[in-house]
């Protein structure tokens, strides 16, 4: 299955990690080939991609922010688990995973794969069905970050046991936790896998009861909680710094 790749960062990514077959680009008449988009060009002819020139007309069909360019690409490759943990074994370093429990925004998915992506995260787990996917919009959001990162579709009871049976220590991350600090924060460090709810409904209580430990973020000013993607992002330099420490 075929998909439209857009925005400059997000195709850079695609061809930079070479994971997907690009068949073609389509660049708008207008567009001036400097800076990512010379970088864009010379990757394409690296790998003797065909590039043709369009009306930005054209490219606005696909996407109204589409920044002058388009990739027609295959699927995104979807990973395993047992591929995240691998990687971790390959780079001889505690697996470090996210679940994300029914997540529906590209958005948010996007930010977070971006935040993973960024703080040395092995992979990351979406549920089979009822959740957001990778998707263009996805891709886009993670600024092509998505393209680097394993992504594994699974059900989430299951790859919390396979987790658990590599000695990963799963959190849980809601309002309704224990707050973290001083004597929380130790759970963040190490094998770590950190679950991350949907933006309404937050963890499923089957998921929730897999956790080794639910843990909220302090909050000192007047509202609630934070967006997922936040929070999440939070967590996972929170996690950062303790591996790290």
């Amino acid at each position: 299955m075929k998909e439209f790749i857009y925005s400059r960062n997000a195709v850079y990514e695609t061809l930079r990690a070479k994971r997907r077959d690009v068949f073609r680009l389509e660049i708008a008449d207008n567009v001036q080939v400097k800076g990512r988009m010379a970088e864009i060009m010379a990757l394409a002819s690296q790998r003797k991609i065909p590039v043709s020139k369009v009306k930005r007309a054209q490219l606005d069909k696909i996407h109204e922010h589409n920044q002058g360019i388009v990739a027609d690409v295959s699927a995104y490759p979807y990973s395993d688990v047992l591929d995240i943990l691998d990687h971790a074994r390959e780079l001889n370093e505690p697996p470090f995973v996210l679940l994300l429990d029914t997540l529906n925004d590209p958005q948010n998915f996007g930010a977070l794969i971006r935040t993973a992506e960024a703080v040395g995260v092995h992979g990351i787990v979406i549920p089979l069905a009822h959740t957001v996917e990778v998707t263009p919009a996805a891709v886009n959001a993670s600024s092509g970050a998505s393209e680097h990162m394993r992504i594994a579709r699974s059900n989430l009871a299951q790859a919390i046991d396979a987790l658990k049976a590599e000695n990963v220590w799963v959190v849980g991350l809601d309002q309704n936790g224990e707050t973290i600090g001083e004597k929380t924060k130790r759970h963040l460090s190490g094998a770590t896998a950190i679950v991350v709810g949907s933006e309404g409904e937050g963890i499923r209580k089957l998921t929730r009861d897999k956790c080794d430990i639910v843990l909220q973020l302090p909050m000192r000013g007047q509202i609630e909680s934070l967006n997922a993607a936040v929070a999440g992002s939070v967590a996972l330099y929170l996690a950062y710094l303790n591996r790290n420490s």
